[in-house]
């Protein structure tokens, strides 16, 4: 990667907190920093500033160390200063860190020492020449000074930054700071692309949307790379929707298999006279129409998976042939004699209760226990809402790219809508709601209207944490005070969306503003 392709996307991760390189990270307010600025100058000086920007420099220049391998200490230094330009230190920038010089443009800095104390009789972005002095001690090693000598907040046409032997001026401060940097534990390397919220890793590709911050599904993917290891068979059992197909695609991503075929049959979806034909192959003359000999899906995905989704539709006599082939490892073609021998590992989903379907005798036993060697338990959307969001802007970006929308985010009253949607159709109906409002938004984020109906009017649920119980009151006043928030404040609409009397309304809204909060 080239330093003038770095863009935030490389290194700026948003997510519960905000990361940088991997490293936590804040978001802070410019005009917040330049009050600051002003009064450590009052207190402390410009030596403070100084050192305050060398500890920022240094820690950029650590982070960018793992963001790419860079070649030299030169294109290393190059990628931290574009680092400070991509997090708003300035807007431009030009030359090199060297006697020759810096031109920086648009220094944040500058602007703000020109807003709250005026046209400055001198260069005094003293925080920013500390970063970067940072920055080149940390990338070379070098004690040199780095010092401004043009300055925008005090008229010049832009900020340059030179560099002198340290020997010239010594900053007691900064090179106190120095010596406590250089004692700090190295940061982690930068999360590769394979990690999720789960802080699960593969060198392997994991598929879409195995995303999850959730306890639940935090344990079922760290499950489900374990079983990966081994080639032992799993039944995998959920709500529809839930993504019982992508878990069996991570396990096989994972597994040994990986370089072999995943082959994803739907049992549900083919009629009972074709299905043994479709998984065990067929010889020519078979049955009317078999023009030629053709392979099933267990000889197909030889070397790798066969996913047998919708297991709990299969057929009694079917599920005698199934129970054959997975114990005797072979599989005979419908109208042949011989047997072939299969190396495929299988993995089986259903929505349906198969322990039910056992009591009523629907679903033998014996290929029960047989397909549930490892069973896994993908808990509905409803019961882990801790994943709607990160899903739903994962969702967001993908249909973004694909439809060639610029829709970075959703409104906070979406966002709070999603959360508090019941989502009976599980990741499947989410993502179709968010496919939706990509194609309906006209801003640069999703707004309440451009979701769903069902979704947008939904009324929030109730849900009990950690198995509290609260008084009906607490309850009730929070309840109120969302809707009229969701109303813009408008008391009239709140009370007939609640059923209840404006006079109600605000007699109760009079009692909370005078009762406050625990």
């Amino acid at each position: 990667m080239e330093v003038g392709e770095l863009t935030g996307a490389e290194f700026v991760e948003f997510g519960d907190h905000v990361r940088f390189g991997g490293e936590r990270a804040l978001l802070v307010d410019a005009l917040a920093v330049g009050l600051c600025r002003q009064a450590v100058l009052e207190q402390l000086g410009e030596s403070f500033l100084t050192a305050m920007g060398f500890v920022h420099g240094w820690r950029t220049a650590e982070v960018m160390s793992h963001v790419s391998p860079w070649p030299t200490p030169g294109h290393w230094s190059a990628a931290s200063v574009r680092g400070l330009a991509i997090s708003g230190a300035f807007v431009s920038c030009r030359g090199q860190l060297d006697e020759v010089g810096l031109i920086v443009t648009g220094s944040a800095e500058a602007e703000q020492h020109r807003r709250l104390a005026g046209r400055a009789r001198r260069p005094c972005c003293w925080v920013l020449a500390g970063t970067l002095q940072g920055i080149v001690r940390r990338c070379t090693g070098s004690a040199v000074m780095v010092v401004e000598a043009k300055c925008e907040a005090a008229g010049d046409d832009a900020c340059r930054f030179v560099t002198r032997p340290a020997e010239a001026t010594v900053d007691a401060n900064v090179e106190a700071m120095a010596v406590r940097l250089r004692a700090l534990p190295q940061p982690r390397p930068r999360r590769a692309a394979g990690v999720h919220a789960s802080g699960l890793t593969s060198e392997r590709r994991v598929p879409h949307a195995m995303v999850g911050s959730s306890v639940a599904m935090i344990k079922l993917l760290e499950a489900a790379q374990r079983v990966a290891r081994v080639d032992a068979t799993v039944l995998i059992t959920g709500e529809s929707g839930t993504g019982k197909e992508r878990i069996a695609q991570l396990i096989h991503a994972s597994s040994e298999r990986a370089r072999g075929p995943f082959v994803a049959v739907n049992c549900a979806a083919v009629s009972e006279t074709l299905l043994e034909s479709e998984l065990f192959g067929h010889a020519r003359g078979s049955f009317t129409g078999a023009t030629s000999d053709r392979p099933g899906y267990f000889e197909a995905a030889a070397g790798g998976t066969l996913f047998l989704d919708e297991i709990g539709e299969v057929s009694p006599a079917m599920q005698v042939k199934l129970l054959r082939v997975l114990q005797e490892r072979q599989v005979r073609r419908v109208g042949e004699n011989r047997e072939r021998s299969i190396d495929v590992r299988v993995i089986a989903a259903t929505n349906k209760d198969l322990e039910a379907s056992l009591r009523d005798g629907s679903f033998r036993e014996d290929l029960y226990y047989r397909l549930k060697v490892v069973d896994l338990a993908v808990p509905p959307l409803r019961l882990r809402r801790e994943d709607v969001l990160p899903l739903a802007r994962l969702f967001l970006k993908t249909f973004g790219v694909k439809m060639k929308r610029e829709v970075t985010g959703f409104s906070p009253q979406a966002a709070d809508q999603l959360v508090r949607y019941r989502w009976p159709g599980n990741v499947r109906e989410l993502e179709n709601a968010v496919e939706r409002a990509v194609a309906f938004s006209s801003h640069e984020r999703v707004e309440l209207d451009d979701l769903p109906e069902v979704v947008r009017v939904a009324a929030p649920e109730p849900v009990l944490v950690d198995a509290a119980v609260r008084p009906l009151a607490t309850i009730e006043r929070e309840y109120i005070l969302a809707v009229l928030a969701r109303n813009g404040g408008n008391q009239t609409k709140t009370a007939a969306e609640l059923g209840i009397g404006t006079v109600t309304l605000y007699r109760k809204l009079k009692a909370y503003r005078a009762t406050p909060t625990a």
